[in-house]
């Protein structure tokens, strides 16, 4: 049979056609009005995207340049922060902090698990300049909470400022970033809005406004200051990636089409869609006889998978590209051969979600040969999940937006 390479990583996740045609259609100079307008207006949507009325500002970098501005703008060396880490990407934020001379705390959990809110009560200072930790940590397939987090610097009467790497978060968890105290929460273009890497965005409150004007450590290109003045002219404070700003507008425009034309609609459609296709999964797993790698608190952005004992997890990601075309993604790092993952975020549904399912019975079938498989089993707990939450999620999605 032929194979069509399916991508079903958690970034770069598949790129919508409508964004690619934009991309492709972007020979506009970065200082016209022609350019203005769309800058303006794709900042505008990004707010109602992030759900903010706060400032949001693009940057022509990866998600970690996000990570890497928050540090350095909002932080001075020798501040205390606090890092809540379940993963290579939590391990991130601790490199990051370190390097701007950060005086480091770290709330860690094992692999596959996520901190208790007690732990955090516990390692929170009177001092604590900002918390830093991941809504979804992709490494491992764990979602984080950070409703929760939230709440308890508030009920601490903490002034810690909140950062949120909600890279793979964004358009698979939903966030009231506002009503929460979110100051920082970070996404990237090579995830949920379905376009190439090479843009991150960031929406910034009040209070980390304010926290600038006291920072000391150094920063140039990531400036944020001097990207919203810029960005409150429709202008990017150096050259812009034009053509995948262009594609950003377009895949935003798409997400509020799934939403009758209303973008916060749209989003919700998009978040209830990774959270069907993750649920899917799950239960397909299971019925495989497979273990979930993070059963108690796990992501709708990526499912992560353990293999059977005795098997590197390379081998079925090896099995799934060879045979079908479907690429997913090994374990990082230490992680390596011991797990993989299928990711659910951006432009997967419901007919993707089966066809992954389904090339997985295959591998279980052969060559991993597992005890009691039968064909069809995983693709009925996948199909009984649907049944019970995607069609409603559906329904619901579809309702005219003059009725709410």
């Amino acid at each position: 049979m032929i194979r069509k390479t399916r991508l079903f990583t958690p970034g770069p996740t598949p790129l919508l056609p409508a964004a690619q045609f934009a991309m492709a259609a972007a020979d506009i100079h970065h200082r016209t009005a022609e350019f203005r307008a769309l800058y303006q207006r794709v900042l505008d949507q990004l707010k109602t995207f992030v759900g903010t009325k706060n400032d949001v500002l693009l940057l022509a970098s990866s998600g970690t340049g996000a990570m890497e501005a928050s540090v350095s703008n909002l932080t001075s060396p020798g501040d205390r922060v606090l890092v809540l880490s379940t993963g290579k990407f939590g391990e991130r934020w601790t490199a990051i902090t370190k390097a701007f001379g950060c005086e480091v705390d770290v709330v860690s959990a094992p692999y596959g698990q996520t901190f208790s809110l007690d732990e955090v009560r516990k390692a929170l200072k009177p001092e604590t300049r900002a918390v830093f930790l991941q809504a979804t940590e992709s490494s491992t397939g764990v979602r984080n909470d950070v409703q929760g987090v939230a709440e308890l610097l508030k009920k601490a009467n903490s002034n810690a400022l909140l950062v949120v790497d909600a890279i793979t978060g964004l358009g698979t968890t939903h966030f009231d970033v506002d009503a929460w105290g979110v100051d920082v929460i970070i996404g990237g273009s090579q995830k949920a809005v379905m376009i190439p890497p090479g843009l991150a965005y960031l929406s910034v409150s009040d209070r980390a406004w304010e926290a600038m004007e006291t920072s000391r450590n150094p920063r140039y290109y990531f400036d944020l200051r001097k990207e919203r003045k810029n960005a409150h002219k429709g202008e990017s404070s150096y050259t812009p990636a034009v053509s995948l700003i262009a594609g950003l507008g377009a895949a935003l425009d798409f997400i509020a089409a799934q939403g009758g034309g209303d973008l916060a609609a749209g989003r919700k459609a998009l978040v209830d869609n990774a959270e069907t296709c993750a649920a899917m999964t799950r239960a397909a797993v299971e019925a495989l006889g497979l273990k979930l790698f993070a059963p108690v608190s796990p992501a709708a952005a990526a499912t992560a998978v353990l293999p059977p004992a005795g098997v590197d997890s390379g081998v079925i990601v090896k099995e799934l590209k060879s045979r079908f075309g479907a690429v997913i993604t090994n374990g990082q790092g230490e992680m390596k051969g011991q797990i993989f993952r299928v990711a659910h975020i951006g432009l997967f549904d419901y007919m993707d979600t089966i066809a992954i399912i389904g090339a997985l019975e295959q591998v279980a079938a052969s060559p991993l040969k597992i005890p009691g498989f039968q064909f069809g089993h995983a693709l009925a707990a996948a199909q009984k999940v649907f049944a019970e939450t995607g069609s409603s999620a559906k329904k619901e999605t579809a309702e005219p937006v003059g009725a709410r």
